[in-house]
């Protein structure tokens, strides 16, 4: 799984922080860090974190030349 977030398009609500807390981190007031590549045992709550976000800025996906595992 790789994961690609907007902050362009990020307003900071946080709540991927709140599903996905080991993957994804408030910096500051707004500033939002998160691991690419998670590990497999996060994909579900990264899922989830992706479809809450009110805005769409977090999208997951395979890395290029990834075999899907």
């Amino acid at each position: 799984m790789r994961i690609v977030v907007d902050l362009n398009r990020c307003q900071g609500y946080a709540q991927c922080v709140f599903l996905a807390p080991r993957v994804f981190e408030l910096r500051g007031d707004e500033a939002l860090g998160y691991a690419c590549a998670p590990a497999p045992e996060e994909y579900e709550r990264v899922r989830r974190a992706a479809t809450a976000c009110p805005v769409g800025a977090v999208s997951i996906g395979e890395p290029a030349g990834a075999d899907g595992v």
